[in-house]
Parts: C-alpha cells; structure tokens; sequence
C-alpha cells in the first residue's frame, strides 16, 4: 500500500487516519499538540486537522483552550460562558448525528 501522505492518493479519496485526533494532532512530549511531519505533507491537512477539531474530541480540546484562556484572564466569565455553551451544543449535535 503506498504512503497515504504521498500523492499517490487521488484528490476526493480521504485516508484512514483522515480526521483523527489523535493521529493528526497528537499531544507531544512537551505536552503540547502537534501536527506530525508526516501529515505536513499531505493534501488533505487542512481539512482533516478541521474536520478533526470539529468532532467532540477536538471541541473538548477545544474546551481546554478555553478554560485556559479564562484561567489567564484573556477571557471574561460572560465570554467563556458563552463560548462553553456553544461548544457543549456541537458536541451533542455531533453525538446525535453519530447516534442515527
């Protein structure tokens, strides 16, 4: 099977690892999430690291950068409330829609 970061895949087909978070923004020994060098290279990066962040386990990410952000006072508390509340929508929309 060739590499499914080469061009080798055709525009349109997405590859096994095509949305994962844990595959395509893993967290690093530094405990930051990256983007792995083998992903740097492939077509589909953006849209996958979106779709990714898109699906409940990259809003709770997502969540977390939240939560931080307010902890360091960047955010106000109505500001995180809201953020926090749009977010927990998505993440049940997501489940609803993974459900049927």
């Amino acid at each position: 099977m060739p590499n499914p970061h080469s061009s080798a895949f055709k525009k349109g087909k997405h590859h096994p690892c095509f949305g994962k978070l844990d595959v395509v923004f893993p967290i690093g020994k530094n405990g930051f999430r990256n983007t792995p060098e083998t992903c740097l290279a492939c077509f589909y990066k953006t849209e996958c690291l979106r779709s990714a962040m898109n699906r409940p386990e990259g809003l709770k990410v997502r969540e977390s950068a939240v939560d931080r952000a307010y902890e360091a006072g960047m955010m106000k508390f109505l500001e995180r409330w809201s953020t926090k509340k749009n977010i927990h929508r998505k993440i049940k929309a997501e489940q609803k829609y993974c459900k049927n």
